[in-house]
């Protein structure tokens, strides 16, 4: 897996991981202030993708110092790798700006 792929592609998968939680923050800070009930649940929400938007945000500063043509697994072990990925489809998963 990790000897295929190239640097520039996890960057690109970690861009659209960005975008999409930076639209579920958007989503979750707007709906706080539906109702008084639930804006803590959704401002909480919103502090934990920010946490996952920054831990993001650090990993894309990491990969923009590397060769884009290099292998990923050069400089991420296979583990580190296949949690990033994982990581990477759960945040471009997110649905929370659909109601």
């Amino acid at each position: 897996m990790s000897e295929k792929m190239k640097v520039r592609e996890l960057i690109e998968m970690v861009d659209r991981a960005i975008g999409s939680l930076k639209i579920a923050i958007i989503s979750n800070q707007q709906r706080s202030f539906e109702s008084p009930y639930t804006s803590l649940e959704f401002t909480e929400r919103a502090v934990e993708l920010q946490e996952d938007l920054n831990a993001l945000e650090k990993l894309r500063e990491r990969l923009s110092g590397l060769d884009p043509d290099e292998d990923v697994g050069k400089h991420i072990g296979d583990e580190e790798l296949a949690r990033i990925l994982r990581f990477i489809e759960e945040a471009e998963n997110l649905n929370e700006h659909v109601y």
